[in-house]
C-alpha cells in the first residue's frame, strides 16, 4: 500500500518524497524545500497530536522546538533543526538538515570498534550532550535539556570532508515534547534497555539520566553486547533489571577484550543504580577519555619505536622553518567576483567552522579556506595580518595541520586550524592546489547571513612551504598507515598548542593593523 504522505506539501514549502525512518516517537521523511530550490531536508512527525488541547500546550511545544533548534546552532554534534510547526491535523513536525550516514546501531552491529574510534565517537557524543546540559538561553531564561533517549539508533555517523567521521545526536527534546501532553505524563517514554532506574520510576530527570544511558551505550560500543539483559521485553522485567541486576563485566561478555582499566571503571560508574554514584557531569567523562587517549598515543609511539627504528624518525612532527616576516603583494581577486559566485554549501552546518574547498573562477580552480563566524567577529578582524604554517606527521597516519591566523592588534588573533588527511583524495587535491597556486583565499561567511561570502582575504604561501608540502604529498602517497587517523590528529594538536605562543609573539611584535600577509 502506497504512503499517502508521499507528494504531500507542508506549509506550501516542504514536499514529502520518501519515508526514511520510523520509530516509537514518530516517522521521518526525506523532503525537498521548494522555497530554496529543492534543497533536501528531513521532516519528522511526532507521535502526538495537539488537537483538542489547550493553547498552553502548543506554546510549550513551540518553546521546546525553539530550544532544540538553538541547540543545533550551538553544537555541530547535534542535528540541526531548521523549522517546526503543526500540520493541518495539529500534528507537530520538525524540519531538520538531511544527512546521509549510518546510525551507530548499524555500525556496532557490523564490527567491534577500535579503542581510538570508540574514544573519538564517544567524545563527539559527549560534546553534544554537554552543550544541551549546559543549557540554552531562550526568552531570558536558560533551559537545560536532558535528552531522555540516548541509544545507538539516535546517533548518526556521517563521513564529512572537514571532520572525517562526524557524529551527531538526534532527537534532542523529543521525549519531553511527547511528555508535555497532560494525558501522557503517567506513561513511560524512552527505550527500555537504555533507561535509568529513575526514568523507569517516572521521576524528574537531570543530566545523570543521560549519563546512565550513555554508559549502557558505551558498553555496547566496546563489546557489541548489552551490560544488562532482562528475561523478557516487558516494562516490569526491565524495571527490575535496572533496579536490581548488576551490570555484566567486560570480562564476562568478552574475556579476550583488552580495554584500559580507566575506561572500564568509567563505564561501570556511569551504570551505577543511584544517580549520585555516577559522574555528575559530561565533563568528567571527557577528562577520562582525554587521559586514556593521551596514554594510548604514547604507548603506540613507544611500540612503534621498539619494533621499527626506521619508523621512529617519521613520528616527529615536521614543521616548516620560520621565515623572515615580509609584506606580500595583495593577491586577492576582486571581492565581488568571489562573493557573488560562492554560496555556503548546503551540507555544512550554520556554525563556527573552518574547512577547505576549491573555488572555480573564470575556469581556474583555486584553493580556498571557508570560514564561518559571527558577523561581529569577522568585522573586528578584516583589517589584519595573515600568517600561515604547516605541520606534518607521517606515522601513525599521514596527517597535515594547516594553520591560518588572522591577527588584529586591538582584537587579537583568530586561529583557523584544519587537519588534512593526506591519505584521502580530497587531502591530496587540496595540498596539490596549495603547491600549484602558491596562495589561497580566505572566504568569510557571517552566521547571521550565511548565504554568500561577506569578505575575502588572500593568504600567500612562502616558496619553502610549497617545496616542503610537495615532499609531504609524495611521502603520504607511499606510506602505509598503521593506526587510526585520530591518533595523528591528537599528536599534531599537542604540537600546535606548543607553538601557538611563539606564533602569537611573532604577530604581536609586528604591532600593526595594516593589511599585510605573513608567511610562516
Amino acid at each position: 500500500m502506497s504512503d499517502p504522505n508521499i507528494g504531500r506539501f507542508l506549509g506550501k514549502r516542504y514536499q514529502l518524497q520518501e519515508l526514511i525512518g520510523t520509530g516509537a516517537m514518530g516517522r521521518v521523511y526525506r523532503a525537498k524545500d521548494v522555497l530554496l530550490g529543492g534543497v533536501p531536508v528531513a521532516v519528522k512527525f511526532l507521535a502526538l497530536s495537539l488537537q483538542n488541547t489547550k493553547m498552553r500546550l502548543q506554546e510549550r511545544f513551540e518553546r521546546e522546538a525553539k530550544t532544540c533548534a538553538l541547540l543545533g546552532q550551538k553544537s555541530i554534534h547535534i542535528v540541526r533543526v531548521m523549522d517546526y510547526g503543526l500540520d493541518e491535523n495539529n500534528v507537530p513536525f520538525y524540519v531538520m538538515e538531511y544527512l546521509q550516514g549510518q546510525s551507530l546501531n548499524q555500525i556496532i552491529r557490523k564490527q567491534n570498534l577500535s579503542l581510538p574510534r570508540f574514544i573519538n565517537m564517544t567524545r563527539q557524543i559527549c560534546l553534544g550532550l554537554q552543550c544541551a546540559h549546559d543549557g540554552i538561553p531562550v526568552d531570558g531564561s536558560v533551559y537545560s535539556i536532558v535528552h531522555r533517549d540516548i541509544k545507538p539508533s539516535n546517533i548518526l555517523v556521517i563521513q564529512d570532508p572537514s571532520f572525517g567521521e562526524l557524529v551527531k545526536v538526534l532527537d534532542f527534546g523529543i521525549a519531553k515534547l511527547l511528555q508535555s501532553n497532560g494525558d501522557q505524563t503517567k506513561f513511560y517514554l524512552g527505550t527500555l534497555a537504555y533507561s535509568s532506574p529513575e526514568q523507569m520510576e517516572g521521576k524528574e530527570l537531570n543530566n545523570c539520566a543521560d549519563i546512565y544511558s550513555l554508559g549502557v551505550m558505551m558498553f555496547e560500543m566496546l563489546t557489541s553486547k548489552m551490560p544488562l539483559v532482562a528475561p523478557t521485553q516487558s516494562f516490569g522485567a526491565w524495571y527490575k533489571t535496572h533496579h536490581q541486576q548488576s551490570p555484566r563485566t567486560f570480562a564476562e561478555v568478552n574475556p579476550g577484550l583488552l580495554i584500559p582499566q580507566e575506561i572500564e571503571n568509567l563505564v561501570m560508574r556511569c551504570l551505577a543504580k543511584a544517580a549520585r554514584d555516577r559522574p555528575q557531569s559530561i565533563n568528567e567523562i571527557l577528562q577520562v577519555l582525554e587521559s586514556v587517549e593521551q596514554g594510548h598515543s604514547k604507548n603506540l609511539i613507544r611500540t612503534e619505536n621498539h619494533h621499527n627504528h626506521q619508523v621512529t624518525s617519521t613520528i616527529a612532527i615536521n614543521t616548516i622553518p620560520e621565515q623572515k616576516i615580509k609584506v606580500e603583494p595583495q593577491l586577492s581577486l576582486p571581492k565581488n567576483e568571489i562573493t557573488y559566485n560562492t554560496s555556503w554549501p548546503q551540507n555544512k552546518p550554520i556554525a563556527d567552522i573552518v574547512f577547505p574547498q576549491p573555488i572555480n573562477l573564470k575556469g581556474e580552480v583555486l584553493p580556498a579556506l571557508w570560514v564561518m563566524l559571527p558577523e561581529q567577529e569577522i568585522f573586528k578582524r578584516i583589517i589584519c595580518s595573515r600568517y600561515n604554517q604547516f605541520l606534518f606527521i607521517t606515522s601513525p597516519h599521514p596527517m597535515l595541520l594547516w594553520i591560518t591566523v588572522i591577527y588584529n592588534r586591538q582584537h587579537g588573533a583568530k586561529w583557523l586550524p584544519y587537519y588534512l588527511d593526506l591519505k584521502t583524495a580530497m587531502g591530496q587535491e587540496i595540498a596539490n592546489l596549495l603547491v600549484k597556486i602558491g596562495y589561497y583565499q580566505i572566504l568569510f561567511f557571517a552566521r547571521e547571513s550565511p548565504k554568500h561570502s561577506s569578505h575575502v582575504l588572500p593568504a600567500s604561501i612562502a616558496p619553502i612551504q610549497c617545496q616542503r608540502l610537495q615532499q609531504w604529498i609524495v611521502i603520504a602517497k607511499t606510506f602505509v598507515s598503521s593506526a587510526d587517523p585520530q591518533l595523528s590528529k591528537n599528536l599534531l594538536k599537542r604540537e600546535y598548542e606548543k607553538i601557538k605562543p611563539q606564533i602569537l609573539a611573532k604577530l604581536e611584535a609586528m604591532a600593526t593593523d595594516t593589511p599585510i600577509d605573513i608567511s610562516g
